[in-house]
This record gives structure tokens, C-alpha cells and sequence, in this order.
């Protein structure tokens, strides 16, 4: 990629930093909802919700600090655990050494798909605190560890049932969004 090529990508990607304010106000609102119904922090929010609303294809850390007024140490931990979670994709440019990020075109499918990381992870964690209950060798019924057990063997398989229902909803996803997609295509002609 030519001098004159990146220089053109990285106008391209700084020309909608700053959002429009409708736009900008969405991005708050959307923000404080999520992190009010979701837990998310705040900022994480902020960030979702503008990779969601800006025009370009791309956004840099610098970007993210800029239209959102928030620090480094801020965007970068938020852009790490929305790539962690799926809500967010890393993003490289050739040539470049800043880091990028933009939300993909199914940003809840895509979370989805990432929670079944935090699933398996619970479960596991969850199965070793069973296994070290069970290690005691109190396994008979009236045990002191009998309601423990219980809880921890709820939990563990609670975490692998909705995994597999996980599969389930993501089929149904793509084939809501693609009789969505014909339908819309059908009313447009």
C-alpha cells in the first residue's frame, strides 16, 4: 500500500470523529442504558455505542479519546473487554502501528457467539469448586456439604445447558435476519 493509500485511509477514518450531535446524544443515551440494564461500565458503553454510530470503517484509540473525552487508560481498557466479550473487533492497517476497532454489522450476534467463552469459563471454575467439595468425601445424603453440592452442581450445569441453547438462538438469529432481509428486499421493488 502506497504513502498517498494510507494517508487517504486515515483521512477517510477521521472524518466522522466527532459525531453529529443527534448522533453524539444517542450515544450517551444508549451508554447510560446499557450500563444501567447490562452492568457495562460506562465508558465500555460509550465506546460500543459510537463504534456503532460513526461512518467510518474504523476507529483509533485517539479516536475514541477524542470524540468521547475520555483518557487512554480509559479506552483501553474498555476496548479490551468489549473485544473480549465480542461486542467489538480488533482492526489493523497495513503500515500502521495504532490500534483500531470497529463493531462489526451484527454486533449482538456477535456477542453471542463470544458469550459461549464466558459460559465455559464459569462452568469450569463452578466444576472446580465441586470437585474440591466432592474431595472431601462427604457424598452420602445429610452431608454438611449436601446443599453446597447442590448449588454448585446447579450452577456448573445451568452454565452447560444454556451453552447449548446459545447454538440454538444463533441459528434462529441468522434465519430471522435473513427472512427479515427478503422481506425488506420484496417491499423495496
Amino acid at each position: 500500500m502506497s504513502e498517498g493509500d494510507r494517508q487517504a485511509l486515515r483521512a477517510e477514518a477521521r472524518s466522522d470523529v466527532v459525531l453529529e450531535p443527534a448522533r453524539q446524544a444517542f450515544v450517551e443515551e444508549f451508554a447510560l442504558m446499557f450500563s444501567d440494564m447490562a452492568g457495562m461500565p460506562l465508558t465500555d458503553a460509550r465506546v460500543l455505542g459510537y463504534l456503532m454510530m460513526t461512518r467510518a470503517p474504523h476507529s483509533s484509540s485517539s479516536d475514541l479519546q477524542t470524540a468521547l473525552g475520555a483518557s487512554s487508560g480509559s479506552i483501553s481498557m474498555a476496548t479490551r473487554r468489549l473485544v473480549d466479550s465480542g461486542f467489538v473487533k480488533r482492526h489493523t492497517v497495513p503500515g500502521e502501528r495504532s490500534h483500531y476497532f470497529r463493531a462489526e454489522a451484527d454486533v449482538w450476534g456477535s456477542w453471542l457467539a463470544g458469550e459461549r467463552r464466558y459460559l465455559d469459563r464459569q462452568r469450569d471454575i463452578i466444576g472446580r469448586g465441586l470437585a474440591i467439595v466432592e474431595s472431601g468425601g462427604h457424598a452420602a445424603d445429610g452431608d454438611v456439604d449436601a446443599e453446597v453440592r447442590e448449588r454448585l452442581r446447579n450452577g456448573r450445569d445451568y452454565m452447560q445447558w444454556l451453552r447449548g441453547h446459545h447454538f440454538t438462538m444463533l441459528e434462529e438469529w441468522e434465519a430471522f435476519k435473513a427472512d427479515r432481509d427478503r422481506t425488506d428486499r420484496s417491499e423495496t421493488r
